[in-house]
């Protein structure tokens, strides 16, 4: 397994030593899941942060009557957790499931807090990412409370192009707070020719 991508990703944020470099690459568990299998489920301890080498992953809460409201995606080189979960050990409040075959690279609680200790740059890194996590959220919030539907979608294909060619319809349309059906509206008529 070659851990050339994840370390080119840390390289975008904080300079690494060879010894560094091992040090972390030795704190890491290589794991296979498969389409569908999930990684957490809502109720369990969120004891890893993931690191997506290949595939891609969801993470969806399930309400009312199981109604499937998708919170995030990763595709490779990026991470996901339970954030609030994994942070204060406490049951997941969401689920994170393979939506195609992936490789990943997960990294507990605990090492974590001991890399933070061993190489505190990595603080660095790690606050690099939380923050970008928060203000990417923060604005699609935003987005939802201000924007229609159909401009929300436009954002989400210019934002994140390789997402909407990896993940299902209905999966994207949960993601930004509509029904599939209404989403495949959006596209046909994205696809119409204009009237002259």
């Amino acid at each position: 397994m070659s851990y050339d991508l994840i370390l080119e990703n840390i390289s975008k944020h904080i300079l690494l030593n060879e010894q560094e470099s091992g040090y972390f690459i030795s704190l890491l568990s290589y794991r296979e899941v498969r389409k569908k299998e999930l990684l957490l489920k809502e109720g369990q301890t969120c004891k890893h942060i993931s690191y997506v080498h290949s595939g891609a992953l969801r993470a969806y809460y399930l309400g009312n009557g199981q109604k499937e409201s998708t919170i995030m995606f990763a595709i490779a080189d990026w991470w996901v957790t339970d954030m609030y979960c994994f942070a204060n050990q406490k049951p997941a409040m969401m689920h994170i499931e393979a939506i195609e075959d992936s490789c990943i690279f997960q990294l507990s609680k605990q090492k974590l807090d001991g890399l933070f200790v061993e190489i505190p740059k990595f603080e660095k890194y790690f606050r690099i990412l939380m923050q970008n996590a928060y203000i990417r959220e923060q604005l699609r919030v935003l987005q939802n409370l201000s924007m229609p539907a159909e401009e929300r979608y436009n954002n989400f294909l210019v934002k994140y192009p390789q997402i909407s060619k990896q993940v299902a319809q209905k999966q994207i349309a949960s993601y930004l707070g509509i029904t599939p059906e209404f989403l495949s509206t959006i596209r046909k008529n994205k696809t119409k020719p204009p009237i002259s």
